[in-house]
């Protein structure tokens, strides 16, 4: 293939990407982030593009000082190098102008952490456990019912499911919603990550992370995916997340029926001795 035969590859590859709006999934040849769903996704999505210009800047200008050097200072312009060793000005200028970069990227960056790390009083809460190699999901708040998601099979795909991303059960959530991700494991390191969503939390075994997300109602019907972002072992590459949004009510419909499919967990406490000889009529 020729030269120019890439480049119109690339071209087109770089035009699709941008009509990806509301793409819920890799694509070939993606360039950049995901489409942004939540407010987070939003705000990464923002400061990623500052970056970029500031990187853009950056480059640019040290780009431009190296031509000027190999330009001004070359043997035929300049026969006789000076021996200067320091010059003041210039070593106050690379030392302040870079912390002020680096205090320009620090304000927004600190914002969306900590926007990212507050959690919003919850509508619903949904735990993941991350396990050699596939998910389980907990639902306290409608039932406390818990399920399995595996990977589909290559050879089980259906039409229109992507390639080590599909699962059997699908993390199903409203839109609309404040949602509380509870993120724990049950044997090694896993994370939970959801570009679309802009979630990457550790799941650590022994300890409960929580992280947080808002859909908006205009996302109901569609279906994301994500996958364990964490070197875990021979089985990491075959653990994806797959999450699909519905509308409150269909959200309502699916918890009555998962509850009859997956079972309830929520099952009265066993009665203690002593409480029990307590309620216990005494013997005449």
């Amino acid at each position: 293939m020729t030269l120019l035969g890439r480049l119109g590859i690339l071209a087109a590859a770089f035009l699709s990407t941008l009509g990806m709006a509301q793409a819920s999934e890799p694509q070939n040849y993606q360039l950049g982030l995901q489409a942004p769903v939540t407010p987070v996704a939003e705000r990464i999505s923002s400061f990623h593009d500052m970056l970029l210009i500031v990187i853009t800047l950056i480059t640019l200008f040290v780009l431009v000082l190296l031509l000027y050097v190999m330009w001004r200072f070359s043997e035929k312009r300049n026969p006789n190098p000076s021996k200067t060793t320091h010059n003041t000005t210039i070593e106050v200028l690379w030392t302040v102008v870079p912390i002020i970069i680096l205090v320009v990227i620090a304000i927004p960056s600190f914002r969306l952490l900590y926007f990212a790390e507050t959690i919003e009083d919850a509508d619903i809460t949904v735990k993941a456990i991350g396990r050699q190699w596939y998910w389980s999901f907990e639902y306290p708040d409608h039932g406390n019912f818990t399920f399995d998601a595996y990977m589909v099979p290559d050879d089980e795909l259906q039409p229109g499911q992507p390639r080590l991303l599909a699962t059997d059960n699908a993390l199903v959530l409203p839109v609309d919603t404040n949602i509380r991700f509870q993120i724990t494991a049950s044997d090694v390191l896993h994370n939970f990550a959801m570009p679309s969503f802009g979630l990457k939390m550790d799941a650590v075994p022994g300890r409960l992370n929580e992280t947080w997300a808002y859909v908006p109602a205009e996302f109901a019907g569609q279906t994301f995916y994500g996958q364990c972002s964490e070197l875990c072992g021979t089985g990491h590459a075959y653990m994806p997340i797959m999450i699909q949004m519905v509308t409150k009510e269909e959200f309502a419909a699916w918890t009555e029926q998962a509850q009859q499919e997956f079972g309830r967990v929520d099952e009265p406490a066993p009665v203690r001795v002593a409480d029990a000889a307590a309620a216990t009529p005494e013997s005449e």
